[in-house]
């Protein structure tokens, strides 16, 4: 009897084995189906070695979504706080993102020469870039227009450049920087003569035509005592991301000796972390204090 029992426990065990290498083989089989042809449909979209990769997101539609959610004009501080948050955690999410910029509904996010992310996929680089910066966008909204509700999901679209050389790209985003100069000295001009002159939208788009920046300037200064060079740096400069190492004071419990309870103390630690800074990004002295941003591509 114990002899016929331990022979029906081998040729159970030898059943189920059988049927898991059937399965096994079954698995393998699907793996390598006749369908596996179709995946020479997809294209090579890796980006050339030893190049700057830039991705530049814009908003889309965004003139008519800053009209249904008022926006404030010509500047809306809570947006650019708002498109600032979302590129910061773009850049703690995402890897080897030297330094970003931001201006209006845009932002530039530079990736490394060196990176091999994702095997350096052109695709990869853009689809992570813009669906984290736009799902951040929709979940910090709250926190930036409590009074204003979402009223339907914003979109951005993307793109990718490569420079090849440190100079391509320090003109890369100086013509970004003076491509925020040109529209916001525009718009304050415009809206100022709209909200404070009376003029129609029409009527002020006349009256700027064919005027040069000292133009812009004069009519600021003379009509609205405005100095534009008094404008926050944030609206003529817009802002540009750098890493920095910060103090961060977080909040934690411990167990202390010949104690029941545990205690909540604060902690600071070193951190290094995504940091907005408004300034001159053209001239060399930005580049003089942060040589890290070109050097350090490891």
């Amino acid at each position: 009897m114990l002899a016929r029992a331990r022979l029906g426990r081998a040729l159970a065990a030898a059943v189920a084995l059988g049927s898991c290498a059937r399965l096994s083989r079954g698995r393998v089989a699907m793996a390598k189906s006749k369908f596996e042809y179709v995946r020479d449909f997809e294209a090579d979209d890796a980006c050339l070695p030893n190049c700057w990769v830039v991705v530049r997101l814009d908003g889309r539609s965004f003139h008519r979504f800053a009209e249904q959610h008022g926006f404030r004009k010509p500047n809306d501080d809570r947006s650019l706080h708002l498109m600032n948050k979302c590129a910061q955690m773009v850049m703690q999410e995402l890897e080897d993102i030297a330094i970003a910029y931001g201006q209006s509904d845009e932002y530039s996010f530079i990736f490394k020469k060196r990176s091999n992310w994702f095997k350096r996929r052109s695709s990869k680089f853009m689809t992570h870039v813009v669906s984290q910066f736009a799902s951040s966008y929709v979940f910090y909204w709250k926190d930036y227009f409590e009074d204003q509700p979402l009223l339907y999901p914003p979109g951005f679209d993307g793109r990718i450049v490569l420079y090849p050389s440190d100079q391509n790209l320090k003109d890369y985003l100086s013509w970004r920087q003076a491509d925020c100069h040109i529209n916001n000295l525009y718009n304050t001009v415009f809206w100022s003569l709209v909200q404070k002159s009376g003029l129609t939208p029409v009527q002020a788009q006349k009256r700027l035509q064919g005027t040069l920046a000292g133009d812009k300037n004069e009519i600021l200064f003379s009509e609205f005592n405005i100095n534009y060079n008094n404008e926050p740096l944030m609206y003529r400069k817009g802002t540009v991301l750098v890493w920095q190492k910060v103090n961060q004071v977080i909040r934690k419990k411990i167990n202390i000796p010949q104690e029941t309870d545990e205690k909540e103390v604060e902690v600071t630690r070193i951190k290094n972390m995504p940091v907005p800074l408004h300034c001159d990004i053209i001239g060399d002295q930005f580049w003089d204090q942060y040589p890290e941003i070109l050097t350090d591509d490891s």
